[in-house]
């Protein structure tokens, strides 16, 4: 699986411009093969902070992705960024759930 994260701080008179984009660009992104997950969130400590959050199946699903006409729109709402924006592209070897909470307070409780 491969994560990506793409967090961009926007002008606060350009952020609904933005959302106006990445909104049904995202909707089309998650019908994309392989996609597996696709979000934006709004930073609650800095109203101009927006991430766009992806998880894909495989390298090749996203590579697919990358070059399509859906990733070139958010590479021009990047370029809208006060800042280069952080991208990043994490691997994802092992996910596990709630499980591995009950087996930290298990683990805590038997020290």
């Amino acid at each position: 699986m491969i994560h990506t994260t793409l967090r961009m701080a926007i002008p606060r008179d350009r952020r609904g411009e933005v959302l106006q984009i990445l909104n049904p660009i995202v909707e089309r992104i998650r019908l994309e093969p392989g996609c597996l997950a696709c979000n934006i969130y709004q930073d609650v400590r800095d109203a101009r902070v927006i991430m766009l959050e992806e998880l894909w199946r495989c390298e090749v699903e996203m590579g697919r992705h990358l070059r399509s006409d859906q990733y070139r729109n958010i590479l021009l709402v990047m370029e809208m960024a006060l800042e280069p924006p952080e991208v990043r592209f994490d691997e994802v070897s092992r996910s596990t759930g709630v499980e591995t909470i009950e087996q930290a307070r298990l683990g805590a409780a038997q020290d």
